[in-house]
């Protein structure tokens, strides 16, 4: 194999933490393949919520502003399509793409992001990343002062409904069955103004994108102008799997965020993580930043490694 069939570094996914990656990558002039899937996770929502310089800009013309700064740099290519396998062979990262092509790196940045898991309510998908969401910080300005519910019955339910009153003073926990709920949760919701509503949901109701209320399985029907909804994250791509890395403990948010030390490599020499796929809060801020700590590092390592020290 030919010094120049190896690529410097593939990064895999192209959403915030992979651009963030690659960009920095391409200004360190290291031969860099991205490889995107598309599917990000926010590309239903309105606009970005609370990312400086870009707040509620539309996250496909994020994306799309981020391909045109890496298509200035020679050494980044970027390329749409899967990485479906891999494998470390002779210190090399040889990956597997859906069309059945294979190319090798001496380092990977995985930044495939995570799939959202939320509650199987009739309703919720057409909703989502807009009246209904996952995160107040991304989407409850554009919901403040509206009748607001967290529909959640996990170890985070309290937490999210108490969260959620910094913007409105009318938020219900709605756990949609008998809650197990501590007396000394019950009485923090109700100082806080928190009811806590135990009946069973039947759908959301809604005009367009817009919430407008949830109906029970007893055909009441409550006004909703928006739902902050718990979900767990699990891992969108088996590749981290497959190439032997661990993950972190599972814990209410993250089933199966990839261990990272601090300069963001995996358990697996020469492969790193950066975005929703490693342990924290998921945020398009909190991506961008891992993803260009991530290629640093790998800059850092490569120039290392190629002087031999």
């Amino acid at each position: 194999m030919s010094a120049d069939s190896v690529w410097d570094c593939i990064v895999v996914g192209g959403g915030a933490a992979g651009l963030s990656g690659a960009l920095v990558l391409g200004r360190a002039r290291k031969k860099t393949l991205l490889v995107d899937a598309g599917r990000q996770s926010n590309l239903p929502a309105h606009g970005v919520g609370g990312l400086l310089g870009h707040d509620g800009r539309p996250p496909h013309e994020l994306y799309a502003a981020g391909r045109k700064e890496l298509a200035e740099y020679p050494t980044v290519e970027l390329r749409e399509g899967e990485v479906v396998g891999g494998e470390v062979v002779d210190g090399l990262f040889r990956l597997e793409m859906a069309n059945g092509s294979a190319e090798v790196a001496k380092r990977v940045l995985l930044a495939t992001g995570m799939d959202y898991r939320y509650a199987d309510v009739p309703g919720i998908e057409a909703l989502w990343g807009r009246s209904v969401f996952h995160c107040p910080f991304c989407h409850g300005w554009e919901v403040r002062d509206l009748t607001l519910g967290v529909l959640d019955a996990g170890p985070m339910a309290v937490h999210r409904a108490l969260l959620l009153r910094a913007w409105s003073d009318d938020v219900t926990l709605l756990t949609g069955g008998p809650a197990e709920l501590q007396s000394a949760d019950r009485e923090s919701l109700k100082a806080a103004g928190v009811a806590v509503d135990e009946r069973p949901l039947a759908r959301l109701i809604a005009e367009g994108h817009d919430l407008t209320a949830v109906e029970f399985e007893s055909g009441a029907v409550e006004p909703y102008a928006g739902l902050l909804v718990g979900v767990t994250m699990h891992q969108r791509s088996a590749l981290a799997a497959q190439l032997g890395a661990k993950f972190a403990p599972a814990n209410p948010q993250t089933a199966d965020a990839v261990e990272v030390d601090q300069m963001l490599q995996t358990t697996v020499p020469g492969m790193f993580a950066a975005g929703d796929v490693i342990p924290g809060m998921p945020s398009l801020a909190n991506s961008i930043s891992s993803g260009s700590r991530a290629a640093a590092a790998i800059v850092g390592s490569l120039v290392m490694e190629g002087f031999g020290a």
